[in-house]
C-alpha cells in the first residue's frame, strides 16, 4: 500500500495530508483533554464543537505558511519552523474561540498540552511519511550510487541536491573531521576516509564526489591520488566563487580534470599589479574569442575597468565570449568587434574611436602541426598581425602593449615557435624608439589545461570513445598552467614592463605525456591496457614526433635572468635586433609571403631568428 501512495500524483498526496491533519488536530485536542483529566473517557460533550472547530482554523494556516507546499522526501529545518509557528497560531486561535464561544468546561491548561501534542502529531506524520517515501524509494531506486567526499555544507547541499535527481543516489559520506564520523547527515553516514575504499566496495558504489569547494589544491591532488587505480569515477564542485549564493545545483558538478592534479595553488593576486593596467581604463584585447584571450576578457571585467573592447576574427566565438561577459551584469561598456589584426587601418580606428589605453595581443595562431602545414598563414598572423597592431598602438597613443608569447619561441623547431620569437623581436624593436608613449612587454608561458590547441580536450575525446590515446613519443615533456591562472598572471606582469621586456612565467614542474595521458584514463575510472596482456580498457599507441614538435620545451634563451617582486613571475634580459635591419628584413619577408613563397619566407626567419633549427618530426 506505502509503494503506490509513493506513486500517487502531488495534488493526491497533498490532500492525504489535509485528510491526515483534519484527523489528528481534534485528536491533539482530545489527547490534551484526556492527558489533563487523566482518563481515557473525558467528558467533552459541553465543548464537543470545538473538535470541529479546530482543523478549519489551524490548517488555512497551515496552508498560509507553506506547509503544504513543502516535499515531504525532502524536509528541512524550515519544516520545523513552519510548524511551530502554524501551531501556535492554532493555540492562539483556539484560545480565542473557547474566549468568545464560552466553552468554560474545557481546562485552561489543557490548551498548553494541546500545543505541545498538536506540534508532535504533525512533525511526526511528516517524518514518518518522509521515512516510508525514502525506504521504498530506495528499494525501487535505479539511480547510480555515489559517495560524498566532505559532509560540511557544501556536502550536504549536494546530497539534497541529489536526492531531488533523477541521475545520482547519495550513499556514503566520508570526512577529514573526526567528529562527524559515524554520524548520519541527512540520513546518510559519514566515515573515515581510510576507511572509504572498503566501504565503497562493500556497499557498490564506483562513483565519488568532492564536495570540498574551499580546500586547496594540494590537498585535493592527495584525496585524488589515494583513490587511484581504484576503478573509481572521480567528480567535483567547482571553487566557492563559482558557487552563487552557496546553492550547489546538480549541473555544477563535473568530472575530475587533470587541473586537480595537476594545478598548483595559485598565489594571492597583487592588486597593484592586477588593476594598474585596467581599472578605470579603456582595455582592449585580440583574439578575445580564444582559450586565453577569453579568460583574459573575464578576469579583466572583474577589475572594473571603463570600457572593454573584444577584438576577433571569427564570429561565433565572439559571439560566445560577450555572452559569457554579459551574464556578469557588467555596469560598462563591453563592445564586440569583428576585425582582422593584419587590417592596421582598422585597428588604429577602433583604437582612436574607443580611446584604447591598454592592450592584450593574444591573437595568434598557435596549432604547431597547422601552422607547420601553412608557413605564409603562421607568419603573416603571428609576425605581421602583431606588427599591424603595435604600430597602430603608436599612432593611437596607446600606453601599455602586452604580447601573449609561448615557451615555443625559444630555440624553435617550427613554423609557429619561430613566429611567435619573432613577434618578441618586432616589439623589442619598436620599444627601442623613444619617440612614441606605448610601452611594450612579452609574457612567455607554456601550455594551458584545456585550451584549444592543448592535448587535454584530444585525450578526453579518445577516452570517451574507447580508445587508443595517442601519444607522440614516450619521453615527450610539457609545462602546464591552469587557464585562470596563466590570465592572472598575465595581467600583473604587464604592469611591470618598462619597455621591451620580455616575462617569462613560472610554470612549475614539467609533466611527460604519457603519464599525463594515464592520469585522465584513470581519472575516468578505466584502466591502462597492458600491452602485453591486453587487459585493461584504454590502450596508449605511439605515433611518433609531428613535424615541428620538440621532445621538450624551454622558457629561457640565455641564462640572464632574474625574479620580480612576484614569485611566479621572471624577467629575462634577451638580445634583440637593429631596428633598420629589422625593418629591412620584415619588408623583405611580407614581400614573399604575399608571393606565397614558403621556401625564401622560411630563409629570412631563419636569418631573423638565429636559434630556429627546423626539425621534420623525427623520432629524438
Amino acid at each position: 500500500m506505502f509503494a503506490r501512495i509513493t506513486l500517487l500524483p502531488r495534488k493526491i498526496k497533498i490532500l492525504i495530508m489535509l485528510l491526515s491533519d483534519a484527523i489528528l488536530l481534534p485528536l491533539a485536542l482530545w489527547s490534551s483533554v484526556a492527558l489533563r483529566m487523566g482518563t481515557l473517557k473525558p467528558d467533552v460533550g459541553e465543548y464537543s464543537w470545538l473538535f470541529f472547530v479546530v482543523p478549519f482554523v489551524t490548517i488555512p494556516i497551515f496552508v498560509r505558511l507553506g506547509l503544504y507546499r513543502s516535499v515531504i522526501r525532502f524536509l528541512n529545518d524550515k519544516f520545523i519552523y513552519t510548524v511551530f509557528y502554524g501551531v501556535t497560531l492554532s493555540v492562539l486561535m483556539l484560545t480565542a474561540v473557547v474566549v468568545m464561544g464560552r466553552a468554560s468546561a474545557l481546562p485552561r491548561s489543557s490548551v498548553l498540552i494541546y500545543w505541545v501534542i498538536a506540534f508532535s502529531y504533525i512533525a511526526f506524520s511528516r517524518f514518518f511519511a518522509r521515512g516510508v517515501m525514502l525506504s521504498f524509494g530506495r528499494n525501487s531506486d535505479r539511480r547510480q550510487a555515489v559517495a560524498i567526499y566532505g559532509a560540511g555544507q557544501a556536502g550536504l547541499q549536494t546530497a539534497l541536491a541529489l536526492l531531488s535527481g533523477t541521475e545520482f543516489r547519495p550513499t556514503v559520506f566520508f570526512d577529514d573531521n573526526a567528529e562527524l564520523q559515524g554520524t548520519n547527515v541527512a540520513g546518510i553516514r559519514v566515515y573515515d576516509p581510510n576507511d572509504a575504499i572498503e566501504v565503497m566496495r562493500r556497499k557498490n558504489c564506483r562513483q565519488l564526489l568532492l564536495a570540498m569547494p574551499s580546500a586547496s589544491r594540494s590537498r585535493r591532488r592527495a584525496i585524488i591520488k589515494h583513490f587511484e587505480n581504484e576503478g573509481i569515477v572521480m567528480k567535483t564542485l567547482p571553487g566557492l566563487g563559482a558557487l552563487v549564493n552557496g546553492v550547489v545545483r546538480v549541473e555544477d558538478i563535473r568530472e575530475v580534470g587533470v587541473e586537480d592534479l595537476l594545478g598548483r595553488d595559485p598565489v594571492p593576486p597583487f592588486e597593484d599589479l592586477i588593476k594598474s593596467c585596467i581599472r578605470d581604463k579603456v582595455v582592449m584585447v585580440t583574439g578575445a574569442g580564444g582559450s586565453i584571450g577569453s579568460e583574459l576578457c573575464r578576469q579583466i571585467i572583474m577589475n572594473t575597468p571603463k570600457k572593454l573592447i573584444m577584438y576577433e576574427q571569427a564570429e561565433y566565438a565572439l559571439y560566445k565570449v560577450e555572452q559569457d561577459i554579459l551574464k556578469h551584469r557588467v555596469h560598462f561598456e563591453v563592445v564586440p568587434i569583428l576585425g582582422d589584426v593584419l587590417n592596421s587601418e582598422h585597428l588604429e580606428t577602433v583604437m582612436k574611436k574607443h580611446g584604447v589605453q591598454t592592450i592584450y595581443h593574444a591573437a595568434a595562431y598557435k596549432h604547431v602541426p597547422l601552422v607547420e602545414c601553412n608557413v605564409v598563414a603562421g607568419i603573416m598572423n603571428n609576425v605581421f598581425g602583431t606588427l599591424s597592431a603595435s604600430e597602430a598602438a603608436i599612432k593611437s597613443k596607446v600606453e601599455t602593449f602586452v604580447l601573449i608569447s609561448t615557451d615555443k619561441a625559444v630555440r624553435p623547431t617550427n613554423i609557429m615557435g619561430a613566429s611567435k620569437r619573432l613577434a618578441e623581436l618586432v616589439l623589442q624593436g619598436l620599444s627601442q624608439d623613444k619617440s612614441h608613449v606605448t610601452r611594450f612587454c612579452m609574457v612567455r608561458f607554456g601550455n594551458v589545461l584545456g585550451s584549444s590547441g592543448s592535448v587535454v580536450p584530444l585525450f578526453r575525446e579518445q577516452i570517451r570513445f574507447g580508445g587508443p590515446v595517442t601519444v607522440t613519443h614516450p619521453n615527450i615533456t610539457r609545462y602546464f598552467m591552469t587557464i585562470p591562472e596563466a590570465a592572472q598572471l598575465v595581467l600583473q606582469a604587464g604592469a611591470m614592463g618598462k619597455g621591451g621586456d620580455v616575462f617569462v612565467l613560472d610554470m612549475g614542474e614539467a609533466v611527460k605525456i604519457v603519464d599525463l595521458a594515464k592520469k585522465m584514463i584513470e581519472l575516468s575510472g578505466l584502466e591502462v591496457r597492458n600491452p602485453e596482456t591486453g587487459l585493461g580498457d584504454i590502450s596508449i599507441e605511439f605515433t611518433g614526433l609531428r613535424p615541428g614538435e620538440k621532445l621538450y620545451e624551454e622558457l629561457l634563451i640565455g641564462s640572464n635572468v632574474s625574479w620580480t617582486a612576484h614569485p611566479r613571475i621572471m624577467t629575462a634580459k634577451e638580445y634583440s635586433l637593429e631596428v633598420n635591419f629589422l625593418r629591412e628584413s620584415l619588408e623583405e619577408l611580407r614581400t614573399l609571403c604575399l608571393a606565397q613563397k614558403e621556401d625564401g619566407a622560411k630563409r629570412i626567419l631563419k636569418r631573423l631568428v638565429a636559434e630556429y633549427v627546423p626539425n621534420v618530426g623525427r623520432d629524438e
